[in-house]
């Protein structure tokens, strides 16, 4: 008898649940992958709503012919005035005020609906309404009015995502090594900005109008998908074997054990009979979770991140087609080595503060390192390509770690916090308090961009690194408590509870 391959050996090392685990883990990735990757058009159209005349004059008429482009024409009205800024500002400001402020319900109203439908509706209308924004191309649409309706409405929605998707993968994770996985897989904000500006990048010049409707259209068959194969909780399966015993004993209670000598044994499994209890634990209230210890540090800290990252998110393009004289699309793909660097932050913050068992102290550190090198790279990126591109992957790094690990690990600690007795549903509510009040800085860092950019480039900078400063100084309580409490986080299996 031939020997089995090393391949297969290694696949069926993993029991049933490690396998559902691993496919939740990659599900819930790629659908907020989809998120972001619908999120990202706007920052790289902007430098196509409002084009810089003069240069492209330039570049496309040759001397003593007549221009194809004025000033008049050459921008998408109504963003061809001197306003402009403002005028884009506005419209990143009604998306994340609209974000923030539904955040605050959406976790409530997660806690008391099915994630999968939660999550699937959303996740149709934010397709719809991206395609809205992009159709204003199609059929020549001029009204800001327009715009500023679709970003609301898209805010609004794409809230059910973010505590939908950690509540999944809180649910089949433990404690244990959460950092970690949770850095890993948090790397979906970066995955879905990555393919957002090369998706949007390849349309901008021609048609973007398709920057939006492509993205528009994925995030909704990404709806679809998770309509059919989300799994919310570990019980999910228990319940589905328990009502389906001829399942259980034909399929998934037979695992297939490959003894060295011994030919292939089926050995059975006892079926699981999943009993409710009587009295199960009401969803937790918005001011029960306010009463977690650590949830208001962590989110004011995070409103002060994210003000840093977002402001990353919406204008570094632009900025980068000022300061650099580069077109859209190679502003935009340049873009996205800010968002390889949150990677790999993301990953360092996780698997830092899993060893050390401090998750503020980890966000304290990249805060206070983060401040210098948003400074160093204003300096920098004025001396051309290659210092700006190594500082965009230090920045993204030190930008997007701690906001990573807040929204994430942070997150699913609080919301499994032991002042909760085992209270598993707070989880949602806690993860959209915290990523609620962090909006409202993302809402705030691209309107305060706009405004600042009119006086000069290095005001937003200044205000960035005051950002950071402040992010710190709300952390400092928490970093002397776990100073005084050495002990690293327990490693806890997942918790079958019934939900």
């Amino acid at each position: 008898m031939a020997p089995v391959p090393p391949g297969i050996r290694f696949l069926v090392s993993f029991n049933k649940v490690q396998w559902y685990r691993a496919f939740t883990f990659i599900l819930t990735f790629l659908l907020y992958t989809s998120f972001h990757l619908s999120r990202k058009p706007i920052s790289i159209v902007k430098s196509e709503l409002h084009r810089n005349c003069s240069s492209l004059s330039e570049v496309q008429a040759p001397s003593g012919q007549p221009t194809l482009h004025s000033d008049a024409d050459c921008s998408w009205k109504p963003f061809d005035k001197g306003n402009y800024k403002q005028l884009l500002g506005a419209m990143d400001y009604s998306f994340l005020c609209a974000y923030a402020i539904g955040m605050y319900l959406s976790g409530i109203i997660g806690e008391r609906l099915p994630i999968r439908w939660y999550l699937t509706v959303g996740m149709l209308t934010s397709g719809l309404f991206t395609c809205l924004f992009g159709l204003g191309y199609i059929y020549n649409i001029h009204s800001v009015g327009f715009y500023i309706f679709v970003q609301i409405a898209n805010g609004l929605v794409q809230t059910t995502g973010w505590p939908s998707v950690v509540t999944c993968i809180g649910n089949w994770f433990g404690k244990g090594r959460r950092g970690l996985i949770m850095g890993l897989w948090n790397s979906h904000t970066s995955v879905g900005n990555i393919l957002g500006s090369l998706i949007a990048g390849y349309w901008v010049s021609s048609n973007w109008g398709l920057s939006f409707i492509v993205p528009g259209l994925i995030i909704a068959l990404m709806g679809l998908v998770c309509f059919l194969f989300l799994i919310e909780h570990p019980n999910d399966l228990m319940t589905i074997h328990a009502q389906n015993p001829v399942l259980c004993s034909n399929s998934w209670d037979a695992e297939l054990l490959l003894p060295p000598d011994n030919g292939s044994v089926y050995v059975p499994v006892q079926q699981v009979v999943v009993v409710k209890s009587e009295s199960e634990p009401s969803a937790i209230s918005f001011m029960g979770a306010l009463r977690i210890p650590g949830v208001i540090e962590f989110s004011l800290c995070l409103l002060f991140a994210k003000l840093v990252s977002y402001t990353f998110l919406f204008w570094l393009p632009l900025y980068i087609t000022k300061t650099a004289h580069l077109d859209a699309k190679k502003a935009g793909d340049l873009s996205t080595l800010f968002d390889v660097g949150g990677i790999v932050g993301g990953i360092l913050a996780g698997l830092i503060s899993d060893k050390m068992g401090k998750r503020a102290t980890t966000c304290a550190v990249m805060l206070f390192l983060a401040a210098p090198t948003l400074y160093g790279f204003s300096m920098i990126s004025e001396f051309g390509l290659g210092p700006t591109i190594g500082m965009l992957v230090v920045c993204g790094g030190l930008v997007n770690g701690p906001y990573a690990l807040i929204t994430t690990a942070v997150s699913a600690d609080l919301g499994t916090h032991k002042s909760l007795k085992g209270n598993a549903r707070a989880l949602s509510t806690v993860t959209a308090i915290i990523d609620g009040t962090g909006s409202v800085g993302a809402a705030l860092g691209p309107l305060l961009a706009g405004l600042l950019s009119e006086g000069g480039w290095n005001q937003v900078f200044y205000m960035l690194m005051t950002a950071d400063f402040l992010a710190l100084l709300l952390l400092l309580r928490l970093v002397m408590k776990e100073m005084t409490h050495s002990k690293p986080l327990p490693s806890t299996a997942v918790e079958l509870k019934e939900h």
